[in-house]
């Protein structure tokens, strides 16, 4: 590609110009809080929250004990106070507060709910969406024909999509043995999801999953992107919440460091993406953990419908406890807890902690 910098075409989604249509990860646990989420909006970006375990992560910071509606509808608020459009991750996988979490959303005025990790094939039947964007996330052309059917008959299609590709952080929405392969690639689906898309309404879809750079942005809005979401990259910024060890480890990180967790799993079932030496990690990979559930935001429901079950709680040499390693590497229970650091397929090219307007003047180019 050429040296010379493209301006970016801006982002419209649901009646609204987002001016740089980049879309900040929303990274849980407590990464992507107020601070990052404003920051972005403030620069011409979509900024997203996490709500993953957001009531206890408010409640820690205010002093005041808040449930998870009013803990999302405070977090939004304090994110779109900045001008600039602000949105929310809902992770599917949080089934106890996906709901409350959805309707805090709506009525604090988020500009996207974007909902992922599980399909959120029942979003629009939780509440009257109003102004706010309804976002799923997908890894497949068929994961999206599935949601666009189910929403159909709810009277909605999507406002826009993002197409997560197996190079992103986190939760990826592939089996372990389909991550890697040539027909996952983000170029090689961007053109399917497109399809679909095009076919439920003409929304515009939003690519995931290693793209780091201005120049990447412009090669895949030329393929057919509308956007681009982007999450590690912001996970190394000063107004992330992410730990300063957490920052420090993705600086340091070379291509090595960086796996997808199989031995010692996610309990959500889902191949999660992490730096090796996350303490957590280690601890479970070697076997070190007691079995400890105090904090319960990934259960699931046993055969009377409680939520209580976790393979984390059955089993502790397969599974880590995602709830406290998130928690811990965001700064809320380190004494109590090990860090867990997830990151993108790209962490190691983060070479420096740099501000959300630095990062953003870069992205924009």
């Amino acid at each position: 590609m050429s040296n010379e910098r493209s301006i970016l075409p801006p982002l419209t989604v649901k009646g609204k110009r987002i001016p740089v249509p980049v879309v900040q990860g929303g990274m849980g646990v407590g990464v992507s809080l107020h601070p990052l989420a404003g920051a972005v909006a403030r620069e011409g970006g979509l900024g997203v929250l996490s709500s993953a375990c957001l009531d206890r992560l408010v409640s820690k910071r205010t002093g005041r004990k808040l449930d998870t509606y009013q803990a999302v509808r405070e977090e939004v608020t304090l994110a779109k106070a900045q001008g600039g459009f602000a949105g929310i991750n809902i992770m599917v996988a949080l089934q106890q507060d996906y709901a409350d979490a959805v309707k805090g959303a709506i009525d604090a005025g988020a500009d996207a709910i974007i909902s992922g990790a599980g399909l959120p094939t029942s979003l629009p039947a939780i509440q009257d969406p109003g102004e706010t964007a309804l976002i799923p996330i997908v890894s497949s052309a068929r994961a999206l024909e599935i949601i666009c059917r189910k929403w159909e008959k709810l009277g909605y299609r999507p406002d826009a999509v993002v197409l997560e590709g197996p190079l992103a952080g986190g939760h990826l929405g592939f089996k372990f043995d389909e991550i890697d392969l040539p027909s996952n690639r983000l170029e090689v689906l961007l053109p399917q999801v497109k399809d679909a898309a095009r076919k439920h309404g003409d929304f515009p879809v939003i690519a995931a999953g290693g793209i780091f750079t201005h120049e990447d942005i412009v090669s895949i809005l030329r393929q057919g992107a509308d956007g681009v979401q982007m999450g590690t990259r912001f996970l190394a910024t000063v107004e992330s919440s992410a730990e300063e060890a957490y920052k420090q480890a993705v600086v340091a990180s070379t291509p090595d460091d960086i796996l997808v967790a199989q031995t010692a799993a996610s309990p959500c079932g889902l191949p999660f993406r992490v730096l090796k030496q996350s303490p957590m990690f280690v601890s479970a990979l070697e076997n070190r953990r007691r079995i400890r559930c105090d904090k319960g935001y990934v259960l699931l429901k046993d055969t009377r419908g409680r939520f209580t079950r976790c393979p984390a709680k059955e089993d502790s040499s397969r599974y880590f406890c995602i709830c406290n390693g998130l928690l811990s590497s965001a700064g809320y229970n380190p004494e109590d807890e090990e860090p867990l650091y997830t990151v993108g397929s790209s962490a190691y090219r983060v070479t420096e902690v740099l501000s959300v307007k630095a990062l953003m003047d870069e992205l924009k180019g």
